[in-house]
């Protein structure tokens, strides 16, 4: 099988010369070292997919890092990991004795990063082939492989970290078809740059913000939205100007997206997550969704999974066009006076209200109802109040689902990806907590 190494020459990025000699460096490194066990995380892009490339060219276990992680999550990854190599800094001083690399894994490994959210760290074990298979799942979905043989490409302009998935599996889409890679930030974008024949992944928020260059949006081939749900006025002003969203469902345990709706059906008004992907298999039982996937990850480090299945915390359901509806996480439901809510409905209704620039809701322990719906919330504008906020929901939502607590914040935390930062939210409660009693 060809290597990472030798599928270079096609693969089309700016600094590709740069990219070519720091792989074979890297890779010559690799070869000095007896089972090489690597932390990479460069914060140079180009560094980055150098060290990324060599690593899955070699006999190696490749974990990628988020740079910016604090000492928290370093301790987190030196109490799983023992690396004898480590492309880029970290904040703590490597280990002096590391645990044995266990027996039973392949000698292949390409670890990404999951969980952090949650402040606990972990990694998803995924090979060269499972990656591959995500992207040849892409390519069959989208009809690419059907295309006129100059379009088989893949072209990706990337706004999102590489350390994470949805980074990640754009730089890998358009290697390994030849595609040209484009990377960017998406807090200035270059709108001078033709996005006809490419592909943009965004998260909810990035897509709220980067409304303003509409024209410019409207011009790629697709906008993959995931991440996080997006709300449905956002959907509907995306649609009023005629972008091209894919909204896709996905995670780092399926190498990204096993699921996805075409930009022509979400243009025409429907409102999911699509139909499920040639390389994947979703089964549904009382609503909890059960993932079989040529993309699936082997297991979280150093644990590999007892069955060729995955089960995520999600819940949804098929309609009969085959489409992927999702209702919400079951570990997220609010069960208030015996009622079920999903914090996803709730979030919606606040959003349509236009009072909120962004919200995060969720359930908080209650010695009557059980739990309480409570809302953390960053105002749209100084004025509004919590009072206008209530009115406002009465008659968008059924009285057991209004929020009974409200937390007025000035920023909700989350991560690049736009997922809520669940130890600093749990920060904000302790916090809030504080100042009634």
């Amino acid at each position: 099988m060809e290597q990472p190494l030798d599928q270079l020459e096609r693969f089309r990025f700016v600094d590709i010369e740069k990219l070519m000699k720091s792989a074979e460096r890297r890779y010559r490194e690799l070869l000095e070292v007896e089972k090489p066990v690597v932390l990479l995380c460069d914060r140079d892009p180009v560094q980055f997919l150098a060290g990324f490339i060599a690593a899955c060219s070699a006999p190696c276990h490749v974990f990628l890092c988020n740079p910016n992680w604090g000492e928290t999550e370093w301790q987190q990854v030196f109490d799983i990991v023992a690396p004898n190599l480590i492309w880029g800094d970290v904040l703590l001083k490597l280990p002096s004795q590391h645990p044995n690399i266990p027996l039973n894994l392949p000698p292949n490994l390409i670890m990404i990063p999951t969980g952090g959210t949650s402040g606990k760290v972990r990694f998803a074990m995924h090979t060269w082939e499972t990656l591959r298979a995500s992207v040849q799942g892409f390519r069959q979905y989208f009809e690419i492989e059907h295309s006129m043989r100059r379009s088989l490409r893949i072209n990706s302009l990337c706004v999102l970290p590489l350390y994470h998935v949805s980074g990640l599996m754009q730089f890998l889409r358009s290697f390994l078809t030849g595609g040209e890679f484009i990377l960017q930030s998406w807090k200035t974008p270059d709108t001078q740059l033709d996005p006809q024949n490419f592909f943009i992944s965004l998260v909810p928020t990035q897509l709220q913000q980067l409304l303003i260059h509409s024209e410019w949006l409207a011009r790629f081939k697709a906008i993959l939205l995931g991440g996080a749900p997006a709300w449905s006025d956002l959907l509907q002003e995306a649609r009023s100007r005629n972008l091209p969203i894919a909204p896709t469902y996905g995670m780092t345990e399926t190498a990204s997206q096993i699921a996805t709706l075409k930009p022509i059906d979400f243009l025409s008004g429907i409102q999911n997550c699509g139909r499920v992907l040639p390389h994947a298999e979703i089964t549904i039982t009382n609503q909890k969704l059960s993932i079989q996937s040529k993309s699936l990850m082997l297991g979280y480090y150093p644990n590999l999974l007892k069955e060729p299945r995955f089960d995520p915390d999600d819940l949804g359901y098929f309609d009969d066009r085959n489409f992927l509806h999702l209702i919400g996480r079951d570990s997220n439901k609010i069960i208030s006076g015996g009622e079920n809510i999903f914090p996803s409905e709730v979030e919606a209704a606040i959003r349509s209200t236009k009072l909120v620039q962004d919200v995060h809701v969720l359930g908080t322990p209650d010695p009557i109802w059980g739990q309480t719906v409570t809302a953390i919330f960053v105002s749209c504008d100084e004025t509004a109040t919590i009072e206008q906020l209530k009115t406002a929901l009465r008659s968008r939502l059924a009285a057991f689902k209004h929020p009974k607590r409200w937390i007025q914040v000035d920023q909700i935390p989350r991560t690049a990806q736009g997922k809520i930062r669940r130890d600093r939210i749990e920060e904000i409660l302790k916090l809030s907590q504080r100042s009634y009693s």
